[in-house]
């Protein structure tokens, strides 16, 4: 399996002209746009992607026959030819989804909402190695970029941060980047690089499989559990991090205050702060998952498929907006695939309301959200209780999935709670063990 992973090198600040380089390149694709939405009747009759794209980039030169409807030569001279294709492709892109979505619109019949060709776009230039793109030497935080001056495509020293440079060297010495990318952030400009690996992930038969099942929550940050098929319990670890959510929340407490004098209109900058400290707390959950299902030597990380639609509502509605769930999904997954875990998803209805041991329903505390009530008495915590049962669900999935139509029949009629994903707990799971182990016995 291949994973790609990118990181930005961020540009010390210094004279040289990426705001030219940035405008001219944008220009151009705007440009090309325009141009190639007007002649999409004669590029959309190729099915050929390649071939598509050659003939694009015949039209971009001056010729007698094309010298009416192109003339890109002479608005952008001396444009290096790596940069122009990668201005072409943007622009053939940007024509070909337009084109999709105006066909999409008009099968709809809808009459509002019609799409329109963006030619002010957001397009950053690709430096593509030798020849817009040169390493430094004898290991110095720096590389030469070919940038514009207003003039002429001239090479220009830059600074690069010696903290990323660093990271670099130590992660991912050796391995072939691809060409960097400009990325402009906060304010900052940074050259991002991605590296593509070959991965091999675990493929342990069922019965032998470990792994780390992770209930999100906002109160907890993630509950894992480390489990096999038969339910033996090898690890649990809570996940929290107090501090930052602390920090995070008075910032909040401060736009609130902030917003009751002023109004929201001038408090953009402190949300994005805001914003940028929910990022951070996601990505060291996400970290914090996958280095304890590492340690554990897991074979794969299982979540709770979640989805909230509709308007949420109540006291806690803050908190659940600002709950990056997915994001913290989408990170496990890119670091486990690295790792060579595999992730999987279940069925999220009822893995907090039912307890584990089987009793039913478990009532939540009014004061403490995290701690619950069973039936039988038991007071647990919640969270802990549903990393089991989501584990559980998995195990119950994996093992009834293979087993022939009667087999499976018999079991079900043995464990009744095993024919709907939504109500199978932790409890069920040692049922479903100890019946198939009678059913191979006999």
């Amino acid at each position: 399996m291949q994973t790609v992973s990118s990181y930005g090198v961020e540009l010390r600040k210094q004279n040289i002209p990426l705001r030219q380089t940035l405008e001219i390149y944008r220009s151009a694709v705007c440009y090309l746009t325009e141009r190639y939405g007007q002649a999409w009747e004669e590029l959309a009759g190729i099915s050929d992607a390649k071939r598509q794209f050659n003939v694009a980039e015949h039209l971009v030169h001056t010729t007698k026959k094309n010298v009416a409807r192109f003339d890109f030569d002479s608005h952008f001279p001396k444009m290096p030819s790596y940069l122009r294709r990668a201005a072409i492709q943007h622009a053939l892109g940007s024509v070909s989804s337009y084109e999709s979505r105006m066909e999409l619109w008009k099968k709809a019949g809808k009459k509002n909402g019609r799409p329109r060709l963006v030619y002010e776009n957001h397009a950053m230039p690709v430096f593509y190695r030798d020849v817009m793109y040169r390493e430094g030497t004898d290991g110095k935080d720096e590389a030469y970029l070919k940038l514009y001056d207003g003039h002429d495509w001239k090479w220009f020293c830059v600074r690069l941060s010696h903290t990323d440079m660093e990271y670099l060297r130590k992660n991912w010495h050796g391995r072939n980047a691809s060409a960097p990318t400009l990325e402009r952030k906060h304010r900052k400009y940074f050259l991002r690089f991605s590296y593509t690996e070959e991965m091999k992930l675990a493929k342990a038969p069922v019965t032998e499989q470990v792994i780390c099942s992770v209930d999100l929550g906002i109160n907890t940050d993630a509950v894992c559990t480390i489990m096999q098929s038969d339910g033996t319990v090898l690890g649990r670890k809570f996940i929290d991090f107090p501090s930052e959510k602390d920090r995070m929340y008075r910032t909040l407490g401060r736009i609130r205050r902030f917003q009751r004098e002023h109004g929201s209109a001038q408090s953009r900058k402190r949300w994005a702060y805001t914003k940028r400290l929910n990022m951070e707390l996601g990505r060291k959950i996400a970290g914090a998952i996958v280095t304890y299902a590492e340690e554990n030597q897991a074979d794969l990380i299982v979540f709770e498929h979640l989805e909230m639609r509709g308007k949420i509502t109540g006291k806690k509605k803050q908190k659940l907006h600002l709950w990056r769930k997915q994001d913290i999904q989408k990170r496990c997954e890119h670091k486990a695939h690295r790792n060579g875990m595999r992730i999987s998803h279940v069925c999220a209805w009822n893995t907090s309301r039912l307890a584990y041991d089987g009793s039913g329903e478990v009532s939540r505390d009014s004061k403490n959200h995290s701690l619950c009530t069973f039936q039988t008495g038991k007071r647990y915590h919640c969270d802990l209780s549903a990393s089991y049962n989501i584990g559980a669900r998995y195990f119950i999935r994996e093992l009834l999935k293979p087993l022939p139509e009667t087999e499976r029949s018999l079991l079900e009629a043995k464990v009744p709670p095993v024919k709907r994903r939504t109500s199978c707990v932790y409890a069920d799971l040692r049922e479903l063990q100890l019946q198939m182990g009678a059913l191979k016995a006999a």
